[in-house]
C-alpha cells in the first residue's frame, strides 16, 4: 500500500482557503495506485492536476495531496508535476506539500490549462482532475466562484458540471497518444452522458475505474484514454 502524503506541514487557517483531502480525494488516491503498473509502463513525462477556471475559480489543486501520491508512483526525478490553480495561497501549499513529500511540484497560478494548451498541446501524460460536482443552484455556485474562497471546491451548478464542462474540450487537446486522463463524478453528473460525449465529440474512450458510496454521494473515477 502507497501511503497518503504527508500534510502534517498544513495549519488549520491553510484549510480555511484551500480544499482539505476528503473522500473524493482518497477515491481518487485509490484510482492510481489500482493503476500504478500502467502509469508507470507509460514513462509519463509530464502530469497536469486541474485547478480552478478563469472567471469561476474553484479550489481543488490546492493541498498538493495528489500529485504528491502520483509522485509516489511514477517517480519524482523524470517527470515534470503541473498543478494549476488560480488561488496563489494553494499554490503555496502544493509547493510546500511536494517539498514535504519529496516530490517536485511546479504550481500554475492561472485558471484550468488555458496558458497551457498550445506549448503543451498533445504532450501531457496524466491529468487528474477533482472538479467541483456538487449539484447547486446556479447563484450559489456563481457567487463561490466570485468570491475564489472555499465554497468553490463543491458548488457545481445545477448538476454538478458547471466547471467540468469548461475543461472537457480540452483534454484531447493536452492529452498525448498514450495518455491518461483521471476525473472525479458522481451519479448526479449523468456520468454515461460524460463517457458518450467525449467518445462522440473527442474519440475518447473510458471506463469506470472506480465506485464507493461516501455518506450519501456515489463517487465514480473515470479513466479516458485515445480510442485505439
Amino acid at each position: 500500500m502507497i501511503p497518503t502524503p504527508d500534510l502534517s506541514h498544513l495549519r488549520p487557517e491553510d484549510y480555511e482557503h484551500v480544499y482539505e483531502p476528503a473522500e473524493d480525494t482518497f477515491i481518487l488516491l485509490d484510482a492510481l495506485e489500482q493503476d500504478a503498473e500502467q502509469l508507470k509502463s507509460i514513462s509519463p513525462r509530464i502530469s497536469l492536476e486541474i485547478g480552478l477556471l478563469l472567471a469561476n475559480p474553484f479550489i481543488r489543486s490546492g493541498s498538493g495531496c495528489v500529485s504528491s501520491f502520483l509522485g509516489s508512483i511514477t517517480g519524482s526525478s523524470a517527470v515534470l508535476y503541473l498543478c494549476t490553480d488560480i488561488n496563489p495561497h494553494a499554490c503555496k501549499c502544493s509547493i510546500a506539500t511536494g517539498r514535504q513529500n519529496k516530490v517536485a511540484l511546479e504550481p500554475v497560478n492561472t485558471s484550468l490549462a488555458h496558458p497551457l494548451l498550445a506549448r503543451l498541446h498533445n504532450s501531457i501524460d496524466i491529468i487528474l482532475f477533482n472538479p467541483p460536482y456538487v449539484p447547486t443552484i446556479y447563484d450559489e455556485a456563481s457567487g463561490a466562484q466570485k468570491d475564489r474562497d472555499i465554497e468553490g471546491s463543491w458548488a457545481g451548478g445545477h448538476d454538478g458540471m458547471q466547471v467540468t464542462d469548461k475543461f472537457l474540450p480540452q483534454v484531447a487537446d493536452l492529452l498525448s497518444p498514450h495518455g491518461r486522463f483521471y476525473l472525479v463524478a458522481v451519479a448526479q453528473n449523468n456520468i454515461p452522458d460524460i463517457q458518450r460525449r467525449m467518445q462522440e465529440n473527442y474519440a475518447l474512450e473510458s471506463k469506470v475505474v472506480l465506485r464507493r458510496r461516501a455518506g450519501g454521494e456515489h463517487l465514480s473515477v473515470i479513466l479516458f484514454t485515445r480510442t485505439k
